[in-house]
């Protein structure tokens, strides 16, 4: 299944936060530690591909992939913010999506040939800085594309 991350109003370049100021903030994937797919947190929008497979079983449905973090039952994938200084990243906040959170038949018809699911995420939050914890709606929807 593909799932496709779009997400909407970033915070800005800057962020002051509890270990210092952030000047250079990016905003990418997790992908089993490291970021993949970094975007500036001035950009218009970002948009993130993630492979996901899924495994179905007599205990239930299942996610897998480089980018799917988490115990079995418990699955998410990471958006991380992070401080770049040429090639260091300075992670200093994660968004975590939950798979388990998006209704199965969503996710069943999302493992369709052609079909993809979509999880639209607001990126600043009411303080206007980046968003981090467990993403509920309204930050976040999940729809098929």
């Amino acid at each position: 299944m593909l799932l496709e991350i779009r997400g909407r109003h970033l915070p800005g370049r800057s962020f002051a936060h509890s270990d210092g100021n952030a000047t250079n903030v990016h905003v990418g994937v997790q992908v089993g530690r490291k970021p993949a797919d970094l975007v500036p947190g001035d950009a218009e929008a970002a948009t993130w591909q993630v492979e996901i497979a899924l495994r179905r079983s007599a205990d239930g449905l299942d996610f897998a992939g480089p980018a799917v973090q988490g115990r079995r039952g418990d699955r998410f994938v990471y958006l991380t913010w992070g401080d770049v200084d040429g090639d260091e990243f300075a992670m200093f906040r994660r968004a975590k999506l939950m798979l388990g959170d998006v209704d199965r038949e969503l996710v069943e018809i999302a493992d369709s040939p052609g079909r993809r699911l979509v999880a639209t995420v607001e990126l600043t939050d009411e303080r206007g800085g980046p968003r981090c914890a467990r993403l509920r709606p309204p930050a976040i929807a999940f729809s098929l594309g």
